[in-house]
């Protein structure tokens, strides 16, 4: 058997690279193949490198822990690293995902890596839609706050303008570095407000998440696409682009 791998994301490169050394100490075998430091990094890492591991910081800008691993399509297993309370981490244990609490401790770090060391000598793939499901398990488990309306405009800057966009014309959102695009069927706007963010305002009946940087409006679905490699792709109405989708979404469409 091959040496295992693994990523580390945290846009705190010190914290990064004391992980990297407990990991080192604890399990010499590990390869630890990049040091990403923030979301958007870590997510093209993973896809470019396929890690058996990523251990990633909950809080990172351009794209969330939680994001980065709702999108990769691989068999790398998450463990999160996150400085959240008491509940959230009751929540992590609800969903099943293995999770670091911040400041690491080594006696914590050890029991981890046992459990990912028998994982990996299993060696199944989790099936498809399984981290999505432990993710929104998290999310149902995390403290409720009030539930607020949803959101029905965006206000996007253009030099001097300011348009204010119905979310109701919205094709999609998608994160694009440092902004996120609204793309509606005549134009293409960008926003400061990132994905997670919107994800947390829209109402989810009708916007889903269907990659890790992708939002989708339903209403202005036309269909589905399959290449040949059996890959999803997401077709509109109005609008000739196609968008992928994440294998942790692809069981939102089965009934297509």
């Amino acid at each position: 058997m091959s040496a295992p791998t693994a990523l580390i994301a945290d846009d705190e490169p010190h914290l990064a690279l004391h992980l990297q050394q407990q990991l080192q100490q604890l399990w010499p075998e590990l390869n630890i193949l990049a040091l990403a430091r923030n979301g958007l990094e870590a997510a093209e890492r993973i896809a470019a490198l396929q890690p058996d591991l990523a251990f990633l910081d909950i809080q990172m800008p351009g794209l969330s822990g939680l994001e980065v691993a709702q999108g990769i399509e691989g068999a790398t297993r998450v463990v999160f690293v996150t400085a959240f309370d008491e509940y959230a981490v009751e929540a992590f244990e609800q969903a099943a995902l293995d999770y670091l609490l911040k400041p690491l401790k080594a006696e914590r770090l050890a029991r981890s890596l046992e459990r990912l060391k028998a994982a990996l000598a299993q060696s199944p793939m989790p099936p498809d839609g399984q981290l999505a499901q432990a993710l929104q398990q998290l999310q149902q488990a995390s403290p409720t706050v009030p539930a607020a309306a949803p959101l029905r405009y965006v206000r996007a800057a253009q030099g001097e303008l300011m348009h204010q966009i119905p979310v109701d014309e919205v094709l999609y959102f998608q994160a694009d570095d440092k902004y996120t695009v609204v793309q509606t069927a005549t134009a293409e706007h960008l926003i400061r407000t990132p994905i997670v963010e919107l994800a947390g305002q829209l109402d989810p009946q009708q916007f889903w998440q269907v990659h890790r940087s992708t939002l989708i409006n339903l209403n202005h679905l036309a269909g589905t696409r399959r290449d040949e490699a059996s890959r999803l792709f997401l077709r509109f109405k109005q609008h000739a682009r196609e968008l992928p989708v994440s294998r942790a979404y692809v069981h939102l469409f089965k009934a297509m």
